[in-house]
């Protein structure tokens, strides 16, 4: 007899979990979220082709759920939230709001652009959904104003190539600018980096005359370890230490 319960989320969506990979083929051709459960009865079973299992189907955290469902059904993960912002993955619909935030000279003086055919970057965004965000389970994201809903930046973390530190990146759209909105997403970003993922350390990649970036990097606790060549172009490398400090 195979292992078969619903999860009952809220507004009436639903998590089923299976032991048996028929049935949960069946689940997902009905285009219904499945969760393995993993016992010693099925260890010798194929469940290479999904993306989440438990050993343990009766202790599940709701938020645990809550997220299998959304990464299955293609809704964004609401990361955290701060006093006055919500930062979630980003999705394709973002792009428009994206276009008008980086059409600011200003934004792209110290960063790379989008790809200048939106629906080239809508592609890309896809792309960072299955290939960074469900891999990695962390990614830059987007950061949203409570009040009103409104995009009003990005901020996360990447990956860079030679370099073992995840790497905080952010951007915040210019009327936004010069009310601590850089700071609180960042730091809050950062305690999750600490908390969630188990960072004990991340870098950022300043560039010397970006002087905003700089004395936020130093707020938020970070060390300048010298300068590295990016793309051509100098840029200071510095590190901050999480939960003991950096971050906080």
């Amino acid at each position: 007899m195979s292992y078969l319960k619903k999860y009952d989320l809220p507004e009436s969506a639903a998590l089923y979990i299976t032991d048996d990979p028929e049935t949960a083929r069946a689940l997902r051709n009905a285009q219904e979220a499945v969760l393995i459960y993993l016992h010693e009865g099925n260890r010798g079973q194929d469940f290479s082709e999904f993306l989440y299992a438990v050993e343990d189907p009766e202790h599940i955290e709701p938020e645990f759920a809550d997220r299998v469902y959304r990464r299955q059904k293609g809704l964004p993960w609401e990361i955290l939230q701060t006093k006055r912002c919500i930062v979630r993955e980003t999705i394709p619909e973002d792009v428009e709001d994206f276009f008008l935030i980086y059409s600011d000279p200003a934004i792209t003086k110290y960063m790379e652009g989008l790809y200048p055919d939106r629906e080239q970057e809508k592609e890309y965004i896809r792309e960072y959904i299955e290939k960074v965000y469900t891999f990695y389970e962390y990614g830059i994201w987007t950061v949203l104003e409570k009040s009103g809903g409104a995009v009003i930046g990005r901020a996360g973390f990447a990956c860079r190539e030679g370099y073992e530190e995840p790497e905080l990146g952010f951007i915040i759209a210019r009327p936004w600018q010069r009310q601590g909105y850089a700071e609180e997403v960042c730091r809050a970003v950062l305690n999750y980096g600490w908390e969630a993922l188990g960072f004990p350390c991340v870098q950022a990649m300043v560039e010397p005359r970006n002087e905003a970036s700089l004395k936020l990097c130093g707020k938020l606790g970070f060390r300048e370890t010298g300068l590295v060549n990016l793309q051509g172009k100098p840029h200071i490398r510095l590190l901050a230490s999480l939960g003991g400090g950096g971050g906080k």
